[in-house]
């Protein structure tokens, strides 16, 4: 249980229905914030809605089918949240076209790009990049108004936006890495704050994967404590940082364990 209170936050978590957005939405909940959880699949989106309340009490969860490459979509998760809980103060775009899954490769879409379907290139950036773009659109005008805010962009570890077969998902996480730059910068000075989150690594966000010991792979949880300091008011001033949830420390005070997890930008400013 997270020492951050987050009573009075409404967080919207896209990707909320299953794996690391469902576990960080949890976490979220129980620490304190009302959540507005958005995916295409609304019974998945209702199974978290009732961990939740099992969990953090009811009333505590919106569940809002959306898709977010589809603008009035985003749109009605703002306004589903302001109706419900009178206000939004945190986004975090966890949404994304994954490397496997459904209408994808068995083995997962490692493959040379030029072998790579077009139409999952377009599908990848449509969904990472542009819904992305399109939720974070939407929402931070009544972010600014609201004087205070946060924008969290999940995302992947360093390798994966340059090892080789891991286009198109490299390249629009990439492209993620440089928006959160770009935006932290655009709202300077509004309250509102822009932050890269990885995991760190591989996780195991299949609940029905038998063990294992030759997988290393890292809890379905290891961003749970860094969303919830994110989204608190113990990050304030802090934008345009990546953190690494592997590398939070929980025995440290939680704004130790944030510095020790921050680590330096994709890109470097002045080259």
């Amino acid at each position: 249980m997270s020492t951050i209170d987050l009573q009075g936050t409404v967080v919207a978590m896209t990707g909320a229905s299953v794996g690391l957005g469902r576990s960080m939405s949890v976490a979220l909940a129980e620490a304190g914030a009302r959540m507005v959880l958005a995916a295409p699949e609304m019974n998945l989106l209702n199974e978290v809605a009732s961990e939740i309340g099992a969990k953090a009490g009811p009333g505590r969860a919106l569940a809002v089918r959306a898709d977010i490459t589809v603008r009035a979509d985003c749109e009605r998760v703002l306004s589903e949240s302001i109706r419900a809980f009178g206000r939004l103060d945190v986004l975090v775009n966890n949404a994304r076209r994954p490397v496997r899954g459904p209408g994808l490769p068995p083995a997962g879409n490692f493959l040379p790009f030029w072998q790579s379907n077009p139409d999952i290139w377009q599908e990848s950036v449509q969904v990472n990049v542009n819904g992305t773009f399109l939720m974070s659109h939407v929402v931070t005008p009544h972010l600014i108004g609201n004087g205070w805010g946060r924008i969290v962009n999940i995302n992947t570890s360093l390798g994966g936006l340059y090892q080789s077969r891991n286009s198109p998902y490299g390249v629009t996480k990439a492209a993620l890495e440089s928006a959160t730059m770009i935006w932290a910068a655009d709202l300077a000075g509004t309250g509102v704050t822009v932050n890269t989150l990885l995991p760190g690594g591989a996780c195991d966000t299949d609940p029905n994967r038998p063990p294992d010991p030759k997988l290393k792979l890292l809890p379905v949880d290891i961003m749970d404590p860094a969303i919830v300091w994110l989204a608190s008011r113990r990050s304030d001033g802090k934008t345009g940082g990546r953190y690494i949830g592997r590398l939070w420390d929980s025995k440290l005070p939680p704004d130790e364990a944030a510095a020790g997890a921050l680590t330096p930008p994709v890109f470097r400013t002045g080259d």
